[in-house]
């Protein structure tokens, strides 16, 4: 059941979805009014997701831009509410429009009650992404 989760299941279950190129299983662990926030997104590229079906249309396509291979690294930090973690992680695996590697560094803070994630903001470094086509990049 979803709502026994623990936030670190959660994230946990939103690694396993990304390595399984599984887009529907990772924003299924989205609540309907999840906010997702990209606050070092460049100007090209979204701010600031409203709603489970916006988080939808952004991961849409997701595996045919990058091929995530590996999630490694990983740090969880519990905050001082039980609903908030701070997760810092690696994402390693290729660019599928180019075919070259890729690593980047994570850090995400979410929010996560009964069992979905409420908010997720997250602090990527775009430069990771620099050879990424701005299409692409819109959704990576």
């Amino acid at each position: 059941m979803t709502e026994d989760r623990t936030p670190g299941d959660v994230v946990h279950a939103a690694f396993e979805a990304l390595l399984a190129h599984d887009t529907d299983a990772f924003t299924d662990l989205f609540a309907d009014d999840a906010v997702m926030e990209f606050p070092f997104a460049p100007a090209d590229r979204p701010q600031r997701l409203e709603g489970r079906d916006a988080v939808v249309g952004y991961m849409a396509g997701y595996p045919d831009l990058l091929d995530v291979q590996r999630i490694h690294d990983v740090v969880l930090h519990q905050g001082v509410d039980p609903t908030d973690l701070v997760a810092e992680f690696s994402a390693s695996g290729t660019v599928v429009a180019t075919r070259e590697p890729y690593t980047a560094r994570y850090v995400a803070v979410l929010t996560i009650e009964q069992g979905r994630i409420r908010n997720y903001r997250d602090y990527w470094n775009p430069v990771a992404f620099a050879d990424v086509p701005v299409g692409v990049g819109s959704r990576a």
